[in-house]
C-alpha cells in the first residue's frame, strides 16, 4: 500500500510541477465557464433605433418614446429621409429603422389607420430578426391602445406595420455564417500550421542548422511561411466560390477590396502563429494554443454566432483583441451590403495595427529565442 501511495503522490508532484497541466486542468475550466455562461447569450439588449418620422406628431412622439423605454431598445437619430438608412447600416452606427407616414397622428384620428415601415439591417439575418420583433411588440402594444381609444374595440386595426429586411430579404443564415467561417478557417489554419511548422525545427534540432546557412534568419521566417500564405489564398478563393454559387450568398462589393482585406488578415493570422511559435517549446503546446486556445475565443467573441453587443463590457473590449471579429465584420460590409473602403477605413486600420504589432514582437522574440 505504501509503494501505491508513493507512486499517487508521485503523479500529483508531476502534475503541480507542470504548470502547463495545471492551467489546462484548473484554470481552462474557469475560463470556458465564464464564456460559456456570458457570452452565450441568444437575446439583444439596446438595440440601436433611428426613427424616420415627425416628432412634433403626438402620436409619433408617443411610440417612440414607448420604444425608447424599452429595455432592448435605443433610439438614436431622428433623420429626414430614408435615403439616409443605408449609410447609417453601413458604418454600423444603427440596427433598425422605423419610418412613420407623413401626417401619421392626423391619418389615424380621421380614418383610424396609418402607416409604420420597419427596416432591418439584414446583413446578420438572426439578430435582424430578433430586434424587428422586438419593434413589433412594441407596435402591436401600442396599436392596441390607440385602437381602443379610437374605437373602444381592441380588435379594430389603428395602424399597420410593414417589416422589410434590407441586403437579405430571405432571411438565408448562410449571409451570416459564410464570413464568420472564411475568417475562422483562414485564422485557425494561418496560425497552426505556422506555428507548428516553426515549433517543428526547434524540437527536432534542424533550426541551428537552417540558422547555420548563408540565408539569414529573416528570409529563413520568410520561406517558413510563404506557402502557407499560398495555401490560404486557394482556401479563400475556394471558400468565396463555394459561397457565391452554391450557397447564393453575393457579392455587392468590390472583388479587389474584398482580396485586400482577406491578404491582410491572412498576414495577421501568420503573425499570430509566429508569435505562438516563439511561445511553445513543442508541437503539442503549440497545437494546444493555436487550436484550443484560438477556435474557441474566436467562435465565442468574434459575432460568429453571439452578437457581441449581448455580452456583458468585460467580454466586449476582450473581443475587440479577437482579429476575426474585425475581418468578419469588413467582409460582411463587402458582400452583404456592398460598402466601400470609406465604410470599413476603422476596421482595416486596427487590423493592420494588430498585424504590425503582432509581427513586431514575433521577430524580435524570434531572433532572441534562435
Amino acid at each position: 500500500m505504501k509503494e501505491f501511495l508513493a507512486f499517487v503522490r508521485k503523479e500529483f508532484n508531476h502534475i503541480l510541477r507542470d504548470r502547463r497541466t495545471m492551467l489546462i486542468v484548473l484554470i481552462l475550466p474557469v475560463v470556458q465557464m465564464i464564456l460559456f455562461g456570458y457570452a452565450v447569450r441568444t437575446e439583444i439588449e439596446h438595440a440601436r433605433v433611428d426613427v424616420v418620422g415627425d416628432m412634433s406628431d403626438p402620436e409619433v412622439r408617443r411610440i417612440v418614446d414607448r420604444m425608447d423605454n424599452n429595455r432592448y431598445l435605443d433610439i438614436q437619430e431622428v433623420l429626414p429621409s430614408t435615403g439616409l438608412i443605408s449609410s447609417r447600416f453601413k458604418r454600423n452606427e444603427a440596427d433598425v429603422a422605423v419610418c412613420f407616414e407623413r401626417d401619421f397622428g392626423t391619418r389615424l384620428g380621421k380614418t383610424g389607420t396609418g402607416h409604420v415601415k420597419v427596416i432591418g439591417d439584414g446583413s446578420d439575418p438572426n439578430s435582424a430578426q430578433m430586434i424587428v420583433n422586438y419593434v413589433m411588440g412594441v407596435l402591436r402594444s401600442e396599436q392596441a391602445e390607440i385602437s381602443a381609444e379610437l374605437s373602444g374595440q381592441e380588435s379594430s386595426v389603428a395602424f399597420t406595420p410593414s417589416v422589410q429586411l434590407m441586403y437579405n430579404p430571405a432571411m438565408k443564415s448562410a449571409y451570416n455564417f459564410v464570413p464568420g467561417v472564411m475568417g475562422l478557417i483562414l485564422m485557425i489554419i494561418c496560425s497552426m500550421m505556422t506555428s507548428v511548422s516553426i515549433v517543428r525545427e526547434k524540437e527536432t534540432g534542424t533550426m541551428e542548422l537552417l540558422l547555420a546557412s548563408p540565408v539569414k534568419p529573416l528570409w529563413i521566417l520568410v520561406s517558413k511561411v510563404l506557402p502557407y500564405l499560398l495555401v490560404s489564398t486557394v482556401n479563400f478563393i475556394t471558400i468565396l466560390l463555394l459561397s457565391r454559387y452554391m450557397m447564393g450568398v453575393p457579392l455587392r462589393g468590390s472583388l479587389l477590396l474584398l482580396s485586400a482585406v482577406a491578404v491582410l488578415f491572412v498576414f495577421t493570422s501568420l503573425s499570430l502563429g509566429l508569435l505562438i511559435s516563439v511561445v511553445a517549446s513543442t508541437q503539442k503546446t503549440a497545437l494546444l494554443l493555436s487550436g484550443m486556445g484560438l477556435m474557441m475565443p474566436t467562435v465565442l467573441l468574434s459575432g460568429i454566432i453571439f452578437p457581441c453587443e449581448n455580452m456583458p463590457a468585460v467580454l466586449q473590449w476582450l473581443s475587440h483583441l479577437i482579429p476575426a471579429k474585425w475581418f468578419i465584420i469588413m467582409v460582411k460590409k463587402i458582400m452583404i451590403q456592398g460598402a466601400g473602403f470609406p465604410y470599413i477605413i476603422k476596421e482595416f486600420c486596427i487590423l493592420a495595427g494588430m498585424t504590425a504589432f503582432l509581427l513586431t514582437v514575433g521577430v524580435r522574440k524570434f531572433r532572441i529565442r534562435l
